[in-house]
């Protein structure tokens, strides 16, 4: 979520307003929202967390979840929504020619309901037993299997490297579910 706007639920969204998708320049997804924020517009952009490798320097930065996308609540008939399209970082909202296309009703809560505080996706639930990817830190890109979870979001994994089974603990922001 962009700015300090509340997120509206379903029950609670004025009528008239819908959720609509925006197409962000490349790698401004953050800029778009903060400057449709400022413009008193509310906007949700889901993230999730990536690996960023520079210079000998591994480090997991917030990425959006749909590269390129976000999405901005807004009423058609009420709202100066064409401006959307003369934002910094905004391309365009997607849609025909002439008016955007809402997003279906339910698909922007459903992510706002499964996202934190800072709009950051979490994964399915971890179990005992499950295949991860480790992806940050010594052994990213390795695949591990998780021998147990805490409350503390650490989760140890048994990992398989040339000496043989090494169990080792990380938090659960390193691993994602293998694929």
């Amino acid at each position: 979520m962009s700015g300090d706007a509340p997120m509206a639920g379903p029950a609670m969204r004025p009528n008239g307003r819908r959720w609509y998708l925006v197409r962000a320049l490349t790698q401004r997804e953050a800029i778009a929202a903060e400057q449709l924020a400022r413009q008193g517009f509310t906007t949700f952009l889901p993230r999730q967390p990536r690996t960023v490798r520079h210079a000998r320097r591994i480090r997991i930065a917030l990425a959006a979840y749909f590269p390129g996308y976000l999405f901005v609540e807004l009423d058609l008939a009420a709202q100066r929504w064409r401006s959307i399209n003369g934002t910094l970082g905004v391309s365009h909202l997607v849609g025909p020619a002439e008016r955007p296309s809402p997003v279906p009703n339910g698909v922007v809560e459903a992510l706002i309901a499964a996202a934190d505080a800072r709009g950051v996706l979490s994964g399915p639930p971890l179990q005992g037993g499950q295949t991860v990817r480790i992806i940050a830190g010594a052994f990213t890109d390795q695949l591990a299997v998780i021998e147990r979870l805490d409350e503390a979001g650490r989760v140890r994994v048994l990992l398989e490297i040339v000496t043989g089974v090494v169990a080792v603990t990380l938090p659960r922001e390193m691993l994602n579910e293998a694929r």
